[in-house]
């Protein structure tokens, strides 16, 4: 991997929020836990619809459309309808600003 995409300041988001962006052509999610950022592609397994609009529960997020459940940290489906997981994407900071790593 050797692109990154600079997304938004470390200090701009609180905790429990999230930033759409595009990375390399796809909506990715970039969400702050805990102090922490993750980035997942913004897209619901089970019918392709955006998730990132739902709401955020812990470190899950529940699609808006049919309730499925994601693991924001791993990408991980914890609940149907949906049964694959969503994709990450690497996420680093850099002199203060978080960045999304481009997938090869």
């Amino acid at each position: 991997m050797s692109e990154w995409i600079d997304v938004v300041a470390e200090s701009a988001m609180a905790d429990g929020e999230h930033v759409v962006v595009d990375v390399d052509g796809y909506d990715v999610a970039v969400f702050k836990i805990n102090g922490q950022f993750y980035a997942i592609e913004d897209v619901c397994t089970h019918d392709g619809a955006e998730i990132a609009s739902g709401e955020l529960e812990g470190d899950e997020i529940v699609c808006p459309r049919h309730g499925a459940r994601f693991c924001v940290k791993t990408g991980q489906v914890k609940c149907a309808p949906a049964y694959e997981d969503v994709a990450t994407f690497p996420v680093r900071i850099e002199a203060g600003r978080v960045q999304v790593g481009v997938k090869n």
